[in-house]
């Protein structure tokens, strides 16, 4: 038994397993489970409901806005009130945006529910950061942020799968229903998991919203600077992904879908190690791993010639992976303890903020030619990497 339980100690000890954060993570998988068992076919239940294919591309932006501009207001919350009872805010939103989904008669119904559903999504995440800042020490938490994200990760593979075959038995909106139902459960056991979360943190520090970029350090302004550089090259391309390799390339959907798991496990593959090497040899090279892995993946798509070739593309694509953990870690470690859900927040409501244009500029290039979003893109990427090299120049990062 001691056996056992040392051995439980030490796999707890090298993933990083605080308590509080396993508890968080644990809600943030259970809740997603239940979310992707229906998310990704809202499109066809939009359209079931009579919606035009222009008003389901309306729904998709306003997902998009929600996103960006929940992020802050979910820090605040996070700030004044701790991080379980924010928790439990957004959690209750979620449940009522469940309900509005699976008793609204028509599609505008949906766009009601979408503003308290992303209450989770969006407003939780900079309180998800911030319990991971508060609970695991510095060196801790690349691998507390990889852990995280692994479970985040893991139901968008799963869920669909059991998911699609209940729309496929019950039809499109039964299936929904059916689905929506089963969140409701899936959402009263998430809150028992939040309930003994317990965060000893620094007192709330009043500010508004100006006072919080104040309090940023250079250094988190300069990553700000490099990460939206980063993700408009992935706006831009990624988009476009699925077109340039069906219809340019001639590969199948089939054979698409392949390449995506192949992405995504090379994603779950790398987290833990990178994780662990973070704690040997600092952040900053793994910021410069996964900011070059951003910036190759749109021309690796445009030189690929065949499948083989495809598929070395995606593996970089999953390697885009290899230093978000440490970037995430970068963020908290720069953040002032007693702002830190605030300063999350507000680091990706400018983030999503300034890359709001990237999708239609790639459409937009696609008219020149189909590779050129994919060659700009990577120009972005690349100033991008640049821009954060200069940065741990002028300061050590790691």
């Amino acid at each position: 038994m001691k056996s056992n339980s040392s051995r439980r100690s030490s796999v707890a000890e090298f993933l990083s397993l605080e308590r509080n954060v396993t508890l968080a993570s644990s809600a943030i998988f259970l809740l997603g489970f239940g979310e992707e068992l229906w998310k990704k076919f809202l499109p066809k239940y939009l359209e079931a409901l009579g919606a035009s294919t222009p008003i389901i591309g309306l729904f998709g932006t306003a997902e998009d806005f929600f996103d960006a501009v929940y992020q802050y207001p979910g820090g605040w919350i996070a700030d004044r009130i701790g991080r379980r009872n924010a928790f439990l805010i957004f959690l209750a939103l979620a449940f009522a945006g469940y309900l509005v989904y699976l008793f609204g008669a028509s599609w505008p119904f949906a766009f009601a529910g979408l503003a308290l559903v992303m209450a989770w999504q969006s407003m939780a995440s900079p309180a998800m950061f911030a319990i991971i800042g508060d609970a695991l020490p510095a060196e801790k938490r690349a691998m507390g942020f990889s852990i995280q994200s692994i479970l985040k990760r893991v139901p968008v593979v799963i869920a669909p799968v059991i998911g699609g075959s209940i729309i496929a038995a019950r039809g499109v909106i039964n299936g929904v229903h059916f689905g929506l139902i089963i969140t409701l459960v899936i959402a009263a056991l998430t809150a028992l998991l939040i309930l003994p979360i317990q965060i000893k943190r620094e007192l709330h520090e009043p500010t508004n919203i100006f006072g919080v970029w104040s309090s940023f350090q250079q250094s988190l302004k300069r990553l700000l600077v490099s990460d939206i550089f980063i993700r408009t090259c992935e706006g831009m391309a990624d988009v476009l992904v699925i077109l340039y390799v069906t219809n340019v390339l001639r590969v199948s959907v089939a054979r698409f879908g392949t390449l995506v798991a192949v992405q995504f496990v090379t994603t779950l593959v790398i987290y833990i190690p990178a994780a662990k090497a973070v704690e040997r040899v600092g952040r900053w090279p793994f910021v410069v791993a996964t900011f070059c892995a951003f910036a190759l993946f749109p021309i690796a798509i445009v030189l690929a010639r065949g499948f083989g070739s495809l598929l070395v593309a995606f593996i970089i694509g999953g390697l885009r992976e290899i230093g978000e953990p440490a970037r995430k870690a970068m963020i908290v470690d720069f953040a002032r303890p007693r702002l830190r859900a605030r300063s999350v927040g507000l680091y990706y409501l400018l983030r999503s903020m300034a890359i709001t244009p990237a999708s239609v500029i790639g459409g937009l290039l696609w008219k020149f030619t189909p590779q050129t979003p994919f060659i700009i893109a990577g120009a972005f990427g690349f100033a991008g990497t640049g821009l954060f090299l200069l940065t741990i120049r002028s300061r050590h990062t790691g």
